[in-house]
């Protein structure tokens, strides 16, 4: 299987080095990644800057690899549509492992889930997959890189979601303390949203995002109350983002007969 792996925080992380290392034992990988930090990147990209790609000799065993000094979704975009040759063009795209977790409504700032997402833009199957712990163990990245190596020989009995990722968090936990594997939804919160205001040297304010981990319950079939029971989640998350439920009761409201006449717009179609 050939596979393109990115991630958000960088061409150095932890996470990536552990894909690198065991999907390259199986699989004919390539790597394009930031060269520093971006989570929390969302679904950016660069318009009005270039975007500088360096080739790097590769390691690990991966076929190419390239750092950029673009966004996550720069580095999938760019990756599919200019430096992999047509022959080297991925059947998966792997955007991880995060250094802490994706969880619930936090996905929509990731630059983890995103970089995944940009995939699924290009048609590409993809996931992110990212370790539900603030500290860089690696054992614990090693043991989740295993799991995905073990997981993707299983996708090929599924009919891969179209305009899909699936989105796969991880417990802090090595193999044998891992309590399953739990298909979910997303939950609701997972960090607190609090500020610290702060005083500089000079004497100006600011403030410096101090967000914590929620202990708000969260119902059964969550992301979050996976992870919280030493399980493995996998959300499948869908950029479609047309509300279809209701958009009946609003024709029926704004454009009864197909016509928005209401606000004068149309008034003198028949």
């Amino acid at each position: 299987m050939k596979i393109l792996i990115s991630n958000d925080d960088g061409i150095a992380a932890e996470g990536i080095k552990a894909l690198m290392i065991n999907l390259a034992k199986e699989h004919e990988v390539y790597v394009v990644a930031p060269d520093r930090e971006r989570s929390a990147a969302g679904h950016s990209l660069t318009l009005h800057s270039p975007i500088r790609v360096e080739e790097l000799e590769p390691q690990y065993g991966v076929k190419r690899a390239w750092v950029t000094n673009g966004t996550p979704g720069d580095c999938v975009k760019i990756g599919i549509c200019s430096l992999l040759k047509q022959e080297e063009l991925p059947n998966i795209v792997i955007s991880g492992i995060n250094h802490g977790p994706n969880l619930g409504t936090d996905i929509l700032y990731s630059g983890t889930v995103s970089c995944a997402l940009e995939a699924a833009m290009l048609d590409y199957p993809s996931i992110a997959v990212s370790l539900a712990s603030m500290t860089p163990d690696p054992v614990f990245f090693d043991a989740t890189a295993k799991f995905v190596c073990r997981f993707l020989p299983k996708l090929k009995n599924i009919t891969f979601p179209k305009k899909s990722i699936l989105n796969i968090n991880a417990p802090a936990l090595e193999e044998e303390d891992v309590a399953g594997v739990e298909i979910t939804k997303l939950g609701t919160k997972m960090f607190t949203d609090n500020y610290d205001k702060r005083i500089d040297p000079r004497g100006k304010v600011y403030y410096w995002m101090a967000g914590e981990l929620t202990s708000k319950h969260e119902e059964d079939g969550t992301d979050i109350a996976a992870v919280r029971a030493n399980r493995i989640s996998i959300t499948p998350v869908t950029f479609e983002m047309t509300h279809k439920n209701i958009m009946a009761e609003l024709e029926h409201e704004f454009c009864a007969g197909g016509i928005c006449n209401w606000y004068g717009y149309g008034a003198n179609q028949n």
